[in-house]
């Protein structure tokens, strides 16, 4: 059938029918089975990723020259990148399951004895933009901690994704638990986005993942409880007591091993007791690849430096190119990354402590480093084996969303005979 004759309300409400009988298999499988379909998903990657990449040069070819470079870059999958996808569900399989972990016990005077124990959150709807490994991964996380998930990516990248779930899907069956416990939206029509974002009857979280527009159609006209990955303006400030040569490497890593992720960052901020020293050595590492477009003071500093515009402080590019500030102190230099940082990831450069210790408090990210690439907020480096994205608000999860953020938690309460007076 082609998919745009679906109707996109039947079609989500068959979906979320679907998963929430999934989800209801899912709360009692051992943590053996779970990972028995993670390690069998694995195996089906590789076995089909021949499948996989003619699916996916099908997405490519669909939107080269007429996307960016860097969102086709997001778009394609090679035999290493798929790998990658294999050896984070094999990794996730060994991590430890998240649910039923005990997260408090109390006793209470009248002999009750309590326990708050994680649970799954159930049913998780995930829209996602060009990133066809977002489906492996969310997957692969949600499997492990539980949950069914109804996956919706980007029109670009629906024939990968349907291979994706094709193996997903088949390490579930082997694994003999429910196949429906991952299921992809069939139809591209944009109103099955809306109407996955009020099934409140079938989907328990929403979780957007991808650019500034989707993030706030999904909170303007969601009813189910949303998890916001907003996008990410990170900073990396360089304080007047930074190691020089190191701080502009780290740069030059936060900004270029790939600019098309949400952690790349976006905006240098210079002391300027420094700025003199560090912008022509930022210049010599990054102009050749990377479009630097400062404030007045750093391009007199340097005319390989292009004049920025008031645009540019609040710019998420996700291309090679990157903003460059001059400030007057800590201070000053807190106050800019407070005002124009989406709140995903901040750095500071410094030998200084106690710098990097008030930087750190002031800043109210999500993520918040010293010393460090702005390209380590990321789950994977985390030691949580992937991430469903990156949660910049500070309701239930915040920073990258692995498996124990994919939980929820209820009460057991043990009595021997107590009745209320």
């Amino acid at each position: 059938m082609n998919d745009q004759a679906l109707d996109p309300q039947i079609h989500i409400h068959e979906l979320g029918s679907r998963a929430r009988e999934a989800a209801r298999g899912l709360i009692s499988a051992s943590t053996e089975a779970k990972n028995t379909a993670l390690r069998e998903a694995a195996k089906a990657l590789r076995a089909g990723s021949a499948a996989l990449i003619a699916a996916n040069q099908e997405d490519v070819a669909s939107v080269e020259g007429k996307k960016p470079d860097s969102f086709v870059d997001r778009l394609r999958l090679t035999e290493d990148r798929i790998e990658g996808m294999a050896t984070a569900l094999e990794e996730i399989a060994e991590l430890p399951d998240p649910v039923g972990r005990q997260l408090a016990q109390f006793d209470r005077p009248n002999g009750l004895k309590i326990e708050r124990v994680a649970v799954p959150i159930g049913v998780i709807g995930m829209i996602y933009e060009s990133r066809p490994n977002v489906g492996a991964d969310a997957s692969a996380l949600c499997l492990k901690s539980g949950n069914a998930i109804i996956l919706r990516g980007g029109s670009e990248s629906r024939n990968s994704t349907r291979e994706i779930v094709a193996a997903m899907r088949a390490g579930l069956k082997a694994a003999g638990l429910p196949e429906d416990a991952v299921q992809t939206v069939q139809t591209t029509d944009r109103e099955a986005v809306a109407a996955l974002l009020k099934a409140d009857q079938f989907v328990d979280l929403v979780i957007p993942r991808g650019g500034r527009g989707l993030v706030e159609l999904v909170r303007d006209q969601a009813s189910v409880p949303t998890l916001l990955h907003l996008d990410g303006n990170c900073h990396s400030y360089v304080h007047e007591a930074a190691e020089v040569d190191e701080a502009v490497q780290i740069i030059r890593n936060a900004k270029l091993r790939r600019t098309g992720i949400c952690g790349a960052t976006e905006s240098i901020v210079i002391d300027r007791k420094i700025a003199d020293q560090v912008v022509p050595k930022l210049a010599d590492a990054m102009a050749a690849d990377c479009e630097l477009r400062g404030d007045e003071a750093a391009v007199a500093l340097d005319n390989r430096i292009k004049p920025a515009t008031e645009e540019d402080w609040d710019t998420e590019y996700l291309d090679p190119i990157a903003s460059v500030k001059i400030v007057d102190g800590l201070d000053e230099g807190i106050a800019w990354v407070d005002r124009h940082s989406s709140h995903h990831t901040d750095a500071i450069l410094t030998e200084d402590a106690e710098a990097a210790r008030r930087f750190m408090t002031a800043i109210d990210s999500a993520v918040v480093m010293h010393n460090a690439s702005t390209q380590f907020s990321d789950g994977g480096e985390f030691g949580m084996g992937a991430e469903i994205g990156i949660a910049t608000g500070k309701m239930h999860a915040r920073g990258p969303v692995g498996l124990e953020q994919l939980t929820s938690f209820k009460y057991l309460v043990h009595g021997d005979g107590q009745t209320r007076p």
